[in-house]
């Protein structure tokens, strides 16, 4: 099985790029979203390490802001929690998937969480800052303070860009990307 990781920049189009692939796609966003409302270990874990925010399940994404903006060491503090349960859903998503050719990766912090492989072919989706920035504040609960401290858990961009194999850029035309995605499927099958 080739596993195909789409890293970038938040709002760059890494999920809508993942599904033009035609293969399983692990979404790390779907899987927080999924445990912060289904997962009550995580939840008891949070309001272990972060009581005051934390009161009542499932964990609500107010409490998360809250918790966030008060005090940058609890991203840290979250994340402890959350990422080991992604961990677990990304091998059973391998695991459930082994017989497919591909499988692909839509993990914002593949690299700085070091899930990559050796054998692993990562693709870096470049797109332009002022658009993305203008895309992401439609959306629903944009916060710019969020979207920093988030930033900040990442790589630079050029250093994600220098560790992958192939680049998208994504100018949002659906045909152009679309386009790119088959060539590097057509390169990766070669």
């Amino acid at each position: 099985m080739i596993r195909i990781a789409i890293i970038g920049g938040i709002g760059s189009g890494k999920t809508f790029i993942s599904k033009l692939f035609g293969y399983p796609v692990f979404n790390a966003d779907t899987s927080v979203a999924n445990i912060y409302s289904k997962d009550r270990n995580v939840y008891l874990g949070l309001k272990k390490i972060l009581p005051e925010y934390f009161s009542s399940f499932p964990v609500k994404k107010k409490q998360l802001i809250r918790a966030i903006l008060k005090n940058k060491d609890n991203l840290q503090k979250i994340s402890s929690i959350v990422h080991p349960a992604v961990r677990k859903n990304l091998k059973i998503f391998i695991k459930k998937n082994k017989k497919s050719k591909m499988v692909i990766l839509d993990i914002p912090l593949f690299l700085e969480n070091k899930l990559n492989k050796k054998n692993d072919v990562i693709i870096f989706v470049q797109s332009d800052q002022t658009k993305i920035l203008k895309r992401l504040k439609k959306r629903k609960n944009f916060n710019k303070l969020i979207f920093n401290k988030l930033k900040k858990t990442q790589l630079p961009l050029s250093k994600k860009r220098a560790k992958c194999h192939y680049v998208i850029k994504n100018n949002f035309n659906i045909k152009l990307v679309n386009k790119r995605v088959k060539e590097i499927l057509r390169s990766i099958s070669l």
